[in-house]
């Protein structure tokens, strides 16, 4: 099992960049994802990355905005979020796939069995 702690969301003014942490108490053997809810919408898949770090994958609509990294010496998965946007507003959610594969990238929540409580992500003036 692996517990997940989010941090960095808060307030900020669009145009703005946030970077969000995911401190997790192992991520070696992980598939790490970012999703995130906003208010009255279903959870969305924001970005993956493999086990390896070599391969992520993004939604359409943060593509060029957003950037998926790990470390996994630190057990740690960030998302830094640049030029954001009043629709990036949600809470967001780290989550954790076990896999035996090192470059595979995972998009569907129901694939990721391990999530954080999630963290606001508020894009106003």
């Amino acid at each position: 099992q692996v517990q997940l702690v989010e941090s960095g969301g808060g307030l900020v003014q669009p145009g703005g960049s946030l970077r969000l942490s995911c401190a997790a108490s192992t991520s070696r053997n992980y598939v790490m994802g970012w999703f995130r809810q906003a208010p009255g919408k279903g959870r969305e898949f924001v970005a993956g990355i493999s086990r390896s770090g070599g391969a992520t994958y993004y939604v359409d609509s943060v593509k060029g905005r957003f950037t998926i990294s790990r470390d996994n010496a630190k057990n740690t998965v960030y998302l830094q979020m640049n030029r954001l946007k009043p629709e990036d507003t949600a809470v967001y959610y780290c989550a954790a796939s076990e896999t035996f594969w090192a470059t595979i990238v995972r998009v569907r929540s129901e694939e990721y069995a391990y999530w954080g409580q999630g963290i606001q992500v508020t894009v106003s003036s």
